[in-house]
């Protein structure tokens, strides 16, 4: 649980701006070297369709040349004047670089390479020029000079021959290009034309070298102008993008930091902020041999509070709650609102008794947030010790804050009373009865197919003749996993899961086939009482359930007490007294166990109309001879004649009780006085003798 709730965090705190900021500067920089390259292929594709328009008047020269020499007597004057027609600057050249014929040559250079130009496997070779170098080759490519001031002088030798003693300032102090927006306006308004020396290879070996003009006009600079400025535009755009990014993603994991660790109801922290907060602090090196504690505090009654109100005044009195918690605080300490009700602290512990009187401070403090109300509070407390202490984790690398905080609730959970503030702090004891209740729930469906819950009966007698006249059947667990377990350690833990209906029908189906088989081995049987939990009485078809078990198994229903506690006469009584009614029609006894018990004895004797009344052990614990004590019980049983109704006292244990009973008239006695209760085996015996 620690891992995955500090990977999670990991994964929030993770800075994804950083992310998104190097994906876009990734996406920016490819694109804008897609871009360039996409721009210079189109500016080379331009100067490569007009180089090549220029390269065909060499190649016209070099295929006349060729044609001409080819044959032994040829005019080389007439040769000259031929070619002079498809150039007026030229030369053509022999292996060793002489020049053997040309026109206006003086500017030509030396050979500069070959290059190949877009959709051409042609090689056209470069000569330079003595007086500029504006293209050049490198590695078989063609290049533009990297002397720009040579270029714009170039072109403005072109604009105005005039203002050469102007050039000087096309480079100011930061050498930068400089030109004005009249050069730009004349620049523009004319072509540029930029001079190749271009070569051809002629038949014979000789090389004809032709000066061609590159010809750029102001639409080639438009288009060249468009892309650059297209270019600028996307990479504005996605600047902007990123900024937008950028801001989005800060506030979204501002919000998702807001919605992980802040509460929504106070505002302040919640349960993720209190269990990370609070281990990263008892994890930190200082705190290590300090004792802490973990408090969960509960507002009792909330929910009857916000019924009477609202939810909105509920939420209002808890974050007026948490902000008397916060105030509360030291440096070091936590407070956090958990669930609806519930907040959680994080105290430094010096002793117990000031723990318990800060608590109780603490608890003062918001009562008296509203003056018109009684609040109730809850404490459950769970004491973390110095790490030296844990010698399986002396560094709290393990240490888990939620476990600590459910022991902390746990130690408040079990109690009953909720109109008292209490303070209560967590035991061992506690653990291992959860782990317990867990291990019943483990084991409790299978002990049922594996018939592992034994039936015990304890005798009921009539005091005047001691004659055996009925039973109780009572169930034991004899559990391979658990042992012999008594019902005090199940029973209530099945009332809870609802699972003692699965008992009740277990008990009725095994008593009645006992019935069965002692009628069959000639035994004279006795009535036993059964106790049904009330939480089967809400099932309208109850009585038919008991009839339909009892029915199976082949006994006769006058041989079966079914018996409801006092308690279930809190729930539907209609629905109760019919159940009752149906089950008497259908032949079967019912009684009242533990008559006595509760606040409304009376009240449902007035309403249930019952057979048998079994008085509550509770009232044979003292001496019964008392006069108060002696009234109640003989003035019960005289009430219960009176109603037509049987009497069963259990619980009774003294020779003394026996015979006070027996003078008011007690038709019988369940205790250990006569016996304790007997597994089947044991109970046949009484029954034989």
């Amino acid at each position: 649980m620690i891992k995955k709730r500090e990977k999670r965090i990991r994964k929030l705190r993770k800075n994804h701006v950083w992310i998104t900021i190097a994906a876009f500067i990734v996406v920016f920089i490819i694109g804008a070297i897609v871009m360039m390259a996409f721009s210079e292929q189109i500016c080379w594709y331009i100067v490569d369709s007009k180089i090549y328009s220029q390269y065909t008047v060499v190649k016209n020269m070099e295929a006349i040349y060729s044609e001409t020499v080819r044959h032994e007597s040829y005019d080389i004057d007439q040769l000259e004047r031929t070619l002079a027609l498809s150039s007026d600057s030229f030369a053509v050249l022999d292996n060793n670089g002489n020049v053997i014929m040309g026109n206006d040559y003086a500017d030509l250079g030396s050979e500069d390479g070959s290059f190949t130009i877009q959709d051409s496997t042609e090689k056209i070779t470069l000569y330079k020029s003595d007086l500029n170098d504006l293209l050049y080759v490198e590695n078989g490519q063609l290049k533009p000079s990297k002397d720009m001031k040579k270029l714009f002088k170039y072109a403005s030798d072109q604009i105005n021959s005039e203002s050469m003693e102007d050039v000087d300032r096309i480079q100011d102090e930061d050498d930068e290009i400089v030109m004005s927006s009249s050069e730009f306006e004349k620049l523009f308004s004319k072509n540029l034309n930029l001079p190749l020396w271009l070569a051809k290879t002629a038949d014979n070996g000789d090389v004809i070298v032709s000066k061609c003009l590159l010809n750029l006009s102001l639409n080639d600079f438009m288009l060249i102008l468009k892309l650059m400025a297209t270019m600028f535009v996307i990479a504005y755009f996605v600047f902007i993008i990123l900024i937008v990014s950028v801001i989005v993603t800060v506030s979204n994991q501002k919000k998702n930091f807001n919605l992980y660790f802040k509460d929504t109801i106070t505002g302040g922290n919640n349960r993720n902020m209190y269990l990370y907060n609070g281990e990263k602090m008892l994890k930190k090196r200082r705190n290590l041999n300090r004792t802490y504690t973990v408090v969960s505090l509960e507002f009792v009654k909330y929910n009857a509070f916000c019924l009477c109100h609202s939810m909105d005044a509920g939420e209002e009195v808890l974050t007026r709650m948490y902000k008397c918690l916060k105030a509360n605080m030291n440096k070091g300490e936590i407070a956090a609102h958990m669930t609806i009700a519930e907040f959680a602290l994080l105290l430094n512990y010096l002793d117990t008794d000031s723990l318990t009187a800060r608590l109780h401070k603490i608890i003062d403090e918001l009562d008296d947030i509203d003056p018109d109300h009684n609040f109730v509070f809850h404490v459950g407390v769970k004491i973390v010790p110095p790490a030296r202490e844990d010698p399986s984790d002396p560094r709290r690398k393990d240490f888990d804050l939620e476990l600590e905080y459910n022991n902390a609730c746990t130690a408040r959970m079990p109690r009953d009373d909720k109109d008292d503030n209490k303070i209560y702090f967590f035991d061992q004891k506690l653990i291992d009865e959860q782990h317990w209740e867990d291990k019943i729930s483990e084991c409790q469906s299978k002990a049922i197919d594996n018939d592992e819950f034994v039936i015990y009966y304890q005798p009921k007698y009539d005091p005047n003749t001691d004659k055996l006249t009925g039973a109780e059947a009572l169930i034991r667990w004899n559990s391979p996993d658990l042992g012999f377990v008594s019902p005090g350690r199940f029973i209530p833990q099945f009332e809870k899961s609802g699972f003692i209906t699965e008992i009740d029908h277990y008990m009725l189906k095994h008593v009645a086939m006992d019935q069965k088989k002692w009628l069959d081995s000639g035994y004279e049987c006795v009535p036993v009482s059964v106790n049904v939990s009330r939480a089967h009485f809400i099932e309208s078809d109850l009585a038919e359930q008991i009839k339909d078990i009892v029915d199976a198994a082949g006994a006769p229903r006058n041989l079966l007490e079914i018996e409801l506690t006092e308690s279930a006469f809190f729930d539907d009584k209609n629905a109760l007294i019919s159940t009752i009614q149906r089950l008497q029609d259908y032949g079967f006894t019912v009684s009242m166990d533990d008559f006595g018990s509760g606040f409304s004895s009376l009240n449902s004797l007035k309403d249930l109309p019952l057979d048998v009344l079994k008085l509550d052990a509770g009232f044979f614990s003292g001496d019964i001879s008392d006069d108060r004590s002696g009234i109640v019980v003989s003035e019960t049983i005289r009430l219960a004649k009176s109603l037509n109704m049987k009497t069963v006292a259990e619980g009774v244990e003294l020779k003394e009780q026996v015979e006070f009973l027996a003078a008011k008239g007690c038709d019988m006695i369940q205790g250990y006085y006569y016996s304790k209760p007997l597994p089947e085996g044991d109970f046949v015996e009484k029954l034989k003798s």
